[in-house]
C-alpha cells in the first residue's frame, strides 16, 4: 500500500480502468518482468485525480508519483505522438531532448481533445499502459530507479500502484536519461 490508498489487484477491478487499459491488463504477458498480480489499482475520488491534490489527499509522495504526457511532434506536415513518463517532481523536456528522439521540428503536449479522443482515456487520468500500438513511451530514467510509482488508470476515478521498472518493461518503452528536468 502506499500512502492512504486501499489497493489491490488490477486485473480483479478491471472495472475501475478505462476500456483501452483493462485490455491490456488482460492480455498482460506471462513472460513481462512485472508479473501483472504486482499491478494494484486504487479508487480515489475523481475530484483530487490532478497530482498536487491526489498527493495531498492520500498521502503519496511527488516523487512517487509518475505523470503520463502526450506530446505531438511535427516535421514536414506529419504529425507522431508519444507517450513522456516523468516523476511528479520533474517536468518533460519537450522542446530539447522529447523533439530530438521524435525527430520533429517542433514538439509541444497534444491538445487536449486530441489526447482524449487518441487514447480513448480521460484527460487527467491518461496513462502508457494500453497507448495506442506504435506509440514510444520515453520513460525517464528515474522513473524506473523507483521501487514503486503511482500512476493513472485510464479515467479520474482510480490510480494505478506498480513498480516503477514495469514501466520501462511496457510495450514501446524506451528508457531516457535526462528526459525530464527538476520542477
Amino acid at each position: 500500500m502506499m500512502g492512504t490508498l486501499k489497493t489491490e489487484p488490477a486485473r480483479t477491478r478491471l472495472d475501475l480502468l478505462a476500456p483501452p487499459v483493462a485490455a491490456a491488463i488482460e492480455r498482460w504477458p506471462d513472460e513481462a518482468p512485472v508479473d501483472v498480480d504486482e499491478v494494484l489499482v486504487a479508487a480515489i475520488d475523481a475530484e483530487l485525480a490532478d497530482t498536487a491534490a491526489f498527493c495531498a489527499a492520500y498521502e503519496v509522495g511527488l516523487e512517487e508519483s509518475a505523470n503520463c504526457v502526450v506530446v505531438a511532434g511535427k516535421r514536414g506536415g506529419e504529425t507522431r505522438y508519444a507517450a513522456c513518463i516523468v516523476l511528479a517532481t520533474t517536468r518533460a523536456d519537450v522542446n530539447g531532448v522529447v523533439r530530438r528522439l521524435l525527430d520533429a521540428r517542433k514538439a509541444s503536449f497534444a491538445p487536449m481533445d486530441d489526447a482524449v479522443e487518441l487514447t480513448g482515456m480521460e484527460y487527467g487520468g491518461i496513462t502508457p499502459i494500453g497507448l495506442p500500438a506504435g506509440w514510444p513511451i520515453l520513460v525517464d530514467s528515474r522513473v524506473i530507479a523507483t521501487p514503486h510509482v503511482i500512476i493513472g488508470s485510464g479515467v479520474r476515478h482510480s490510480k494505478i500502484a506498480l513498480p516503477g521498472p514495469a514501466l520501462g518493461a511496457l510495450p514501446g518503452a524506451t528508457v531516457v536519461e535526462d528526459l525530464a528536468r527538476p520542477a
